[in-house]
C-alpha cells in the first residue's frame, strides 16, 4: 500500500458528526504538516466540504497500519474518541483511492449527482496542499489527473448538464416552503462563494428585498455591487431577525452564530410571524435547538433530500459512461504508478550483480500487490528493457523517468 485514503461523507455519516470533523483551511495545512513530522505520511492533501472530509496520503512505507493510523490522528486532532467515529469511516488504498477519488471529482459521489462545487472544492484542497508544500510527485500527479477526469465527464457525459450546487438546492427548497420568493424578504449571512451563488439563483428569480451581512463587510460590499441589496454590519445581525422571511446562511465558525435564544428574542418582535432559515453551513451556523420554536422552519444540508432525489433521477442514466470513463483513466495512473516503481527498481538492480536481480525483483513485486497482473507484466517488461535491451536502453530509461516525473 503507497496511496490511502480515510473519509466520511454525506453517504456515511450526519451532519451532527461532519461538522465535528470539518477542516478549515489553517486547520488542513497544520495537520497535514503533523501527519508529516509523526511519519505517518510523505504527501497529503485534506479535503474537507459541507458533505465530506476526506485525508489523501503517500505512505512512508508500505504498511497495513496507514490506515488506522490516519485514522487515530484524525480522531485525536478533533479530540474524539475513535469509537465516536466508528463505522462512518471509510478506508481506501492504491487502485480503490484512484477510483474513489475521480469518483469524487466526476460528482459521482455527491450529495447532488454531477453537482457543479466539488471539481473546485478537489482543485482548492490540492492548490492549498501544494502551495503548502505538503505534496509531491504522487499525489500531484493524483490530483492533476482527478481534476481532469473531472473535466472531462462534464463535457463528455451529460452528467453535469444543468449542474445543481448545495446553494441551488438551498434556493429551490426555500422556493418549495415559502410557495414563491418574489415577494419575500430575504437576509444572507455570509458572502463566500456559496453564499455568492445563493445570491445569483435569487436574483434570477426576481427577488426584489436582499439584505447581506458579513464578517468582512467589503466582501459583503463587493456581492451587492455586482447583484443589488443592502448591506448590514455584521454586529447587527441580533438585532435585524425581525425583518426577512427567509435567512440563508453559509459562514464559516467552529459555533452557531445564530441561537435559540437570538431567535426566542426576534419571534417575539415579529408577533411569531413564520421565518424559513437555511442552513448551509459546515459546522452548523444555527443551533438545531431553534427547530422547536414555532413557526421556525430549520433546514441545513442534511434536509435537502427531494431535491436531492428529483437531481439523481434526471441524471442516473448517464452514470455508466461516467463510470465506463473512470475505469478507463485508472489503467493510465496505475501504469504509470508502475513505471515509477520500475524506475526506482531498476536503480537497485543495476548495482546487484545478474544472478542476484530475480530475488530483489521478487521483492519488489512483493511489495506491490495492488498491482493486476498486466500492470506487473508492465513493471517486468521496463525493467528488462532497462537492463537487458540493446543500446537504446538508457534513452527508454530517460523517457521513463521524465514520465514518472510528468515531464513528458
Amino acid at each position: 500500500m503507497e496511496l490511502a485514503v480515510i473519509g466520511i461523507s454525506h453517504r456515511t455519516a450526519g451532519l451532527a458528526l461532519r461538522e465535528r470533523i470539518a477542516f478549515r483551511v489553517e486547520q488542513a495545512c497544520e495537520a497535514t504538516d503533523q501527519l508529516r513530522a509523526r511519519g505517518v505520511l510523505k504527501e497529503a492533501v485534506i479535503l474537507s466540504t459541507c458533505n465530506r472530509t476526506e485525508v489523501y496520503g503517500v505512505a512512508r512505507e508500505r504498511s497495513g497500519d496507514i490506515l488506522q493510523a490516519m485514522e487515530m490522528f484524525v480522531a485525536s486532532y478533533h479530540r474524539l474518541a475513535p469509537a465516536e467515529m466508528g463505522s462512518a469511516v471509510y478506508r481506501h488504498s492504491d487502485r480503490d483511492l484512484v477510483r474513489h477519488l475521480y469518483r469524487v471529482a466526476a460528482g459521482l459521489d455527491s450529495l447532488l449527482l454531477g453537482e457543479s462545487e466539488i471539481l473546485g472544492q478537489v482543485r482548492e484542497a490540492y492548490r492549498v496542499a501544494m502551495d503548502y508544500g505538503s505534496t509531491g510527485r504522487v499525489l500531484n500527479r493524483l490530483f492533476q489527473s482527478a481534476l481532469e477526469v473531472g473535466k472531462r465527464i462534464r463535457t463528455e457525459t451529460q452528467i453535469g448538464s444543468r449542474p445543481m450546487s448545495v446553494a441551488s438546492a438551498g434556493v429551490k427548497q426555500a422556493e418549495v416552503l415559502l410557495s414563491g420568493l418574489e415577494n419575500q424578504r430575504i437576509m444572507i449571512v455570509g458572502a463566500g462563494a456559496t453564499s455568492e451563488q445563493v445570491v445569483k439563483h435569487l436574483c434570477a428569480r426576481g427577488v426584489p428585498q436582499l439584505r447581506i451581512l458579513n464578517r468582512t463587510t467589503e466582501n459583503a460590499r463587493t456581492l451587492v455591487a455586482r447583484y443589488g441589496g443592502e448591506v448590514l454590519p455584521w454586529e447587527k445581525l441580533p438585532e435585524v431577525l425581525d425583518w426577512p422571511d427567509l435567512i440563508v446562511t453559509s459562514v464559516s465558525s467552529p459555533e452557531p452564530i445564530l441561537t435559540r435564544t437570538h431567535l426566542e428574542a426576534a419571534m417575539t418582535v415579529r408577533g411569531n410571524r413564520p421565518i424559513v432559515i437555511m442552513d448551509l453551513g459546515v459546522p452548523r451556523n444555527v443551533d438545531p435547538a431553534v427547530k422547536s420554536l414555532p413557526q421556525v422552519h430549520l433546514s441545513d444540508i442534511d434536509n435537502l433530500t427531494e431535491v436531492v432525489e428529483q437531481n439523481k433521477r434526471a441524471r442516473e442514466e448517464e452514470i455508466p459512461r461516467a463510470t465506463a470513463l473512470i475505469e478507463e483513466q485508472i489503467e493510465g495512473f496505475m501504469r504509470w504508478q508502475a513505471g515509477v516503481a520500475a524506475c526506482a527498481a531498476y536503480a537497485q538492480l543495476r548495482a546487484v550483480p545478474e544472478h542476484k536481480r530475480e530475488a530483489l525483483l521478487r521483492q519488489h513485486l512483493a511489495a506491490m500487490p495492488h498491482l493486476t497482473e498486466p500492470e506487473r507484466l508492465h513493471f517486468t517488461c521496463l525493467l528488462d528493457k532497462f537492463l537487458n535491451g540493446s543500446g537504446n536502453h538508457s534513452i527508454e530509461y530517460s523517457h521513463a523517468i521524465a514520465e514518472a516525473h510528468g515531464k513528458s
